[in-house]
């Protein structure tokens, strides 16, 4: 997940040093919401812990 906002992040950074301001802004807005559910999903995967397996 986050390698992905890490991609739509530099496709907008490319976007606006090329001054497409349309697509930089759509390719950021992605980028912050793939990273903040990367987020999300990393702190659940904290909080539950590893357990294992009951035989």
């Amino acid at each position: 997940m986050l390698y992905y906002a890490l991609v739509f992040l530099i496709v907008g950074l490319v976007a606006g040093a090329l001054g497409l301001a349309g697509v930089a802004a759509v390719a950021s807005q992605i980028a912050w919401v793939l990273f903040l559910i990367g987020i999300i999903l990393l702190v659940i995967h904290v909080a539950r812990g590893h357990t294992p397996p009951v035989l």
